[in-house]
């Protein structure tokens, strides 16, 4: 019969890493070899993967992550956490708060996108040319949301954040770093919006979009898409919170003060 403390121990076993006084391992490697040998990026893979990158690997992964610090104040999850550091919490909260904005809708569309890819491929797989699989897969994802993720941006009408990337991408699939399926996905979806819009204004690859392409080339599953995004737009979120904090306001809304909000009606108005 087991101890209590081999019952303890074995309810929070984890493969991430272990910890007894004097050493700290992570993924069985000591943390003392990691420190001044491998990049922050190298360590996030080692957790999540179990593995150490190659040096092609990491620079690509960073990439993305650069990519997606930050979009300004009119990101919600920013606002939020400007306005969250206006109002007596510590640089923890206002950073939840940004964070915890970062949903389905603001957020999700680097899982959605690699979700999208992913069944694009699988249909190539099962023989389907890219672009029929590409316009099946489309239609399905238009069938439930006139959105398609990845694609498209309200603010940039040529997102500038994807050239660089997917030009990363094709030098990564030609030196055979990855093996360019999801990349080839993601270029049948632009030509079928290309092709459908023909003379209208052009919705290509969005930073949602690219960066998906690179997470699921390097074999991240959709929902460390989102994870990875959210570790990233954290360093913009804390940037903004300690800029606001240092700014002297309190109780910080969403519009300035001598700005009213429209009077909305009353239910007797109606």
């Amino acid at each position: 019969m087991s101890t209590p403390q081999e019952e303890a121990a074995l309810w929070w076993a984890t493969a991430v890493s272990h910890i007894e006084p004097g050493s700290i391992e992570l993924r069985d490697r000591p943390v003392q070899d990691l420190i001044g040998s491998a990049s922050l990026v190298d360590v996030i893979w080692l957790l999540l993967r179990g593995t150490m990158p190659s040096a092609r690997e990491s620079a690509l992964l960073e990439a993305a992550l650069v990519a997606g610090v930050d979009h300004g104040p009119q990101a919600p999850s920013i606002a939020a956490a400007r306005m969250a550091a206006t109002c007596g919490v510590g640089l923890n909260n206002a950073i939840a708060t940004g964070v915890n904005m970062l949903g389905d809708s603001h957020g999700g569309a680097g899982q959605q996108c690699v979700e999208m890819l992913d069944d694009i491929c699988g249909l190539h797989r099962n023989g389907q040319g890219w672009d029929d699989a590409a316009l099946d897969v489309m239609t399905r994802w238009q069938s439930r949301s006139r959105y398609l993720p990845g694609f498209g941006h309200r603010f940039h009408p040529v997102d500038p954040r994807r050239d660089p990337l997917l030009g990363l991408v094709h030098q990564a699939v030609a030196d055979g770093v990855v093996g360019g399926d999801h990349l080839r996905a993601g270029l049948a979806v632009e030509e079928a919006l290309r092709r459908r819009r023909a003379g209208a204004r052009p919705v290509p690859m969005n930073i949602d979009g690219a960066t998906a392409v690179i997470y699921a080339e390097l074999g991240f599953s959709a929902p460390l898409a989102r994870g990875l995004f959210v570790l990233s737009r954290s360093v913009g979120i804390l940037a903004h919170a300690w800029e606001e904090s240092q700014q002297g306001l309190r109780n910080k809304g969403p519009v300035p003060r001598n700005v009213l909000p429209a009077r909305l009606p009353r239910a007797t108005d109606a």
